[in-house]
């Protein structure tokens, strides 16, 4: 299948297709963390270019749930986020058979639908706990490969104990909570991959 990986700079996604002897390109307005097909630019552009399956990764940072409660106090994060919505729609709307879009639990469930299912990774092998929406077209639920119970002391590798997450903060926060997880990008280029 020739495979679009929209809003990845990570290639994580991407490779797991290339691997699986699909011909697939990742596009992001970063350039790529690792070299690989990937053009660097709007999405856009390429969009209409034949692909027969895209994954979409939109920034989520005006999109989450856990960044919305700002909007009050800053309006122009409001702005912002019926900007990012605007792209969701794009997305989802993209004359290609097969899409697949992933976000956090967000404003996405309430102003344009709910999600068709939510993964962990804890559910492909990961101890870690990272709730993801995916919104899909043409595809069936992705299912779990790997399921790990929770730990005995009942919080996930990356949780503190009250729950959140304990990833410090630093200017490439963003970026690391933004990586999709292996395992998932695997069971997607391996149950994706064979329709």
């Amino acid at each position: 299948m020739k495979v679009l990986v929209a809003c990845e700079y990570s290639g994580t996604v991407r490779d797991a297709f290339i691997r699986r002897g699909h011909d697939a390109m990742s596009c992001d307005l970063l350039p790529t963390d690792v070299p690989g097909p990937h053009y660097q630019g709007d999405v856009s552009d390429i969009i209409n270019d034949g692909w027969d399956l895209m994954i979409a990764h939109p920034p989520c940072t005006y999109l989450c749930s856990s960044g919305l409660h700002w909007n009050k106090r800053r309006p122009e994060r409001a702005a912002q986020t019926e900007q990012a919505l605007q792209f969701v729609q794009l997305l989802l709307d993209a004359n290609i058979p097969k899409i697949a879009l992933e976000n956090p639990i967000g404003c996405i469930s309430t102003r344009i639908r709910k999600p068709d299912q939510t993964v962990q990774p804890w559910q492909y092998g990961h101890p870690e706990s990272k709730a993801t929406c995916l919104w899909l077209k043409g595809l069936h639920l992705l299912q779990a490969t790997d399921i790990l119970p929770l730990p005995e002391n009942g919080r996930w590798d990356n949780q503190t104990a009250s729950g959140q997450n304990k990833l410090t903060p630093s200017p490439d926060r963003w970026k690391i909570r933004s990586q999709t997880y292996q395992g998932i990008a695997n069971a997607m280029a391996e149950q994706w991959g064979r329709l």
